[in-house]
């Protein structure tokens, strides 16, 4: 009994006595924009905003993707964003990466 005690006893001073090693992952913030669009002004769809107010003022995205689930969550593809409706109302606007 007592080596088996002093086995384990002897396997974690040999575990705790290992050097303790790790990677940072450096990320960028979520709300920078991309470099190549810094200082450029963008104007995105406001939440709210109707289907056929967004495409009044921004016209005719590149992609309309087909509502998805419950509540109906449909997707408009523009060159530089992308927005989200529920419904026929904004719920999100994102620029594109």
């Amino acid at each position: 009994m007592r080596l088996l005690s002093a086995a384990t006893g002897l396997i974690f001073i040999g575990l705790f006595s290992l050097p303790a090693t790790a990677d940072t992952l450096t990320m960028p913030p979520k709300d920078r924009v991309p470099a190549e669009r810094a200082g450029a002004e963008f104007e995105m769809p406001a939440k709210g905003m109707s289907m056929r107010q967004v495409e009044a003022r921004f016209s005719t995205p590149e992609h309309k993707a087909a509502p998805v689930g419950d509540p109906p969550i449909t997707r408009w593809k523009y060159d530089e964003f992308t927005v989200y409706f529920e419904h026929q109302y904004v719920i999100h606007s994102v620029l594109n990466r």
